[in-house]
């Protein structure tokens, strides 16, 4: 019997194995870049970015001494929120208070519960305001379909 000095498979020159070499060499640099991305996008310094969150924690801390803070100290964050956003859409428009409302659910994320009824709300009063088609041309993706809902609701 004879040995033969030739490997009888050509192991590690196939494509499936460049492959996995390339992969071992990029994957790790995109998960430091990708996580140094994440932790930079995070607001550390205590105090909101959004000035929406901003107008809700003022009335929530009751840091004023006015009758107007103090009634609105008494209210929950997301009614405060919610009013902020009513007011937005009427000065603004509804794309403004939603973009700002999808900021202060990502900010605060016990506001998301919430995040539902007051994009419901603004679709009524975009409705109102603006008319259905116009209000319902304003609709995006902010707690799921919640917006177009309240547009529906009010206009059917």
């Amino acid at each position: 019997m004879k040995h033969s000095t030739t490997p009888q498979t050509r192991r590690g020159r196939g494509p499936a194995r460049r492959v996995g070499r390339t992969l071992a060499l990029v994957l790790p640099v995109v998960l430091v870049f990708s996580g140094t991305l994440a932790v930079a996008g995070v607001n550390w310094s205590g105090s909101p970015s959004s000035p929406v969150l901003a107008a809700a924690d003022t009335a929530v801390s009751g840091a004023s001494s006015s009758r107007a803070s103090s009634r609105a100290a008494e209210r929950a964050p997301h009614e405060v929120l919610r009013d902020t956003l009513l007011v937005e859409l009427q000065e603004e428009n509804p794309g403004v208070a939603l973009t700002h409302l999808q900021q202060a659910v990502n900010d605060r994320p016990s506001l998301a519960r919430h995040c539902t009824s007051i994009a419901r709300a603004l679709g009524k009063a975009a409705v109102r305001v603006y008319g259905p088609t116009r209000a319902q041309s304003y609709s995006r993706p902010v707690c799921d379909t919640s917006f177009a809902s309240g547009v529906l609701t009010a206009h059917g």
